[in-house]
């Protein structure tokens, strides 16, 4: 059995993906990097609450960014968060 620490943490990690609008920001950035208007405009939000969801993904160590000029751009931080929503959409849509 892990330490408490340890499954703490990952108690938290997937409470980061227990929100609909982080699921979708995620989702969004499977394909592509994206800026913060971009996934605003794509999700019909504000950019406002889209960069307060971002800051959540990032602490989470789930999306990572880099500066271009004026525009920050998002992209998911590794392989494993691509996995993590691919396993969880294959799961949902499985036949049973």
């Amino acid at each position: 059995m892990p330490e408490d620490k340890l499954l703490c943490d990952l108690g938290d990690l997937f409470k980061v993906f227990g929100d609909t609008t982080r699921i979708r920001i995620l989702y969004s950035l499977l394909e592509t990097e994206l800026c913060v208007c971009a996934i605003a405009e794509l999700l019909c939000m504000t950019q406002s609450a889209i960069s307060h969801q971002l800051r959540v993904l990032k602490n989470a160590k789930l999306v990572g960014n880099r500066r271009e000029g004026k525009t920050i751009v998002y992209f998911l931080a590794d392989d494993h968060v691509r996995s993590i929503i691919a396993q969880g959409y294959e799961h949902l849509t499985e036949e049973k």
